[in-house]
């Protein structure tokens, strides 16, 4: 069997040229990119690094490794170029067609499975819900849940397909439809917990997001011209779908609280509450329906 080709270089100068790299290319966080990067090509973590760092480096790794970091510098997202990315205590497949599962959105599964702490066996509706990060979350978090994840895309629904496949000891399905249509809603009745991540940035902004996160599919970020379209779906159409004492939990953009807890109250929710998130912007807006 041939020997694999060397580099000539050590894993180390070559992990050090792509934090070069990617700090001129304007990436926010260089080193720990670069440290994802290299973990996927060489199979070394940040301290694998340190141990084996001076050894040679195999020539197709590094070769792997600078493709991806010529990719990271042209600002594809780095959770699309791994594949896979961390959420509460699952990985997740990611790619193009899908919404990057953020750890601000840890903020509405620890809100909602706050809430929904005392049912027993809750049946649970994901709406938009892109990979299944948040219904996989709780089902995780809530013993014996019923978990309905809706997604209207199929770019999206590849990935959630795949991730609720990872995790079969979850009793989370998939289930395809358009949130904003009420004929729709109206297929499902007496749910004990309604949660989303919806799209709720302006239309209008969306020109001037970081070009990485314009690299997001626009359907999982456009909230209509002023970013509320989906909560007035939401309070119309589906939150009459919970049963008396049922949960409503929601992730909102910054500064939309107070629209978006208006919203609620008028279709019934009350005990409205608010969650911020570990920057101290208030992130989730929930509330029970009473009658």
């Amino acid at each position: 069997m041939p020997m694999p080709e060397i580099a000539g270089e050590t894993i180390a100068e070559i992990y050090r040229e792509g934090v070069g790299i990617l700090r001129g290319a304007g990436v926010e966080s260089p080193s720990f990119d670069a440290v994802c990067l290299l973990e996927k090509a060489f199979g070394l973590t940040r301290q694998g690094l340190l141990l084996y760092g001076e050894q040679l480096a195999k020539a197709a790794q590094a070769a792997e490794f600078r493709r991806m970091v010529q990719e990271r510098a042209g600002a594809r997202p780095l959770q699309y170029i791994l594949g896979e990315w961390p959420f509460w205590d699952l990985t997740l497949r990611v790619g193009e067609g899908v919404l990057i599962p953020r750890e601000d959105t840890e903020t509405l599964v620890r809100t909602a499975a706050d809430m929904l702490c005392g049912f027993s066996g809750p049946q649970v509706l994901d709406l938009c819900a892109g990979s299944g990060a948040v219904g996989l979350a709780l089902a995780r978090e809530l013993p014996g849940a019923q978990v309905c994840c809706v997604e209207r895309y199929e770019e999206a629904a590849v990935f959630l397909q795949e991730n609720l496949r990872r995790y079969p000891q979850f009793a989370v399905r998939y289930v395809q439809g358009d949130v904003l249509d009420p004929m729709f809603a109206a297929q499902f009745s007496s749910m004990d917990a309604i949660v989303s991540n919806p799209p709720y940035i302006p239309a209008g902004e969306l020109p001037v997001l970081q070009e990485e996160v314009r690299r997001e599919p626009a359907s999982a970020l456009d909230g209509g011209a002023d970013g509320l379209q989906f909560y007035r779906a939401l309070a119309a159409y589906w939150i009459p779908r919970l049963r008396p004492g049922g949960v409503a939990a929601v992730e909102i953009g910054e500064g939309q609280a107070h629209a978006v807890a208006d919203l609620f109250a008028q279709a019934g929710l009350e005990q409205i509450r608010f969650a911020n998130d570990l920057g101290g912007i208030c992130r989730v807006v929930a509330g029970i329906r009473t009658g």
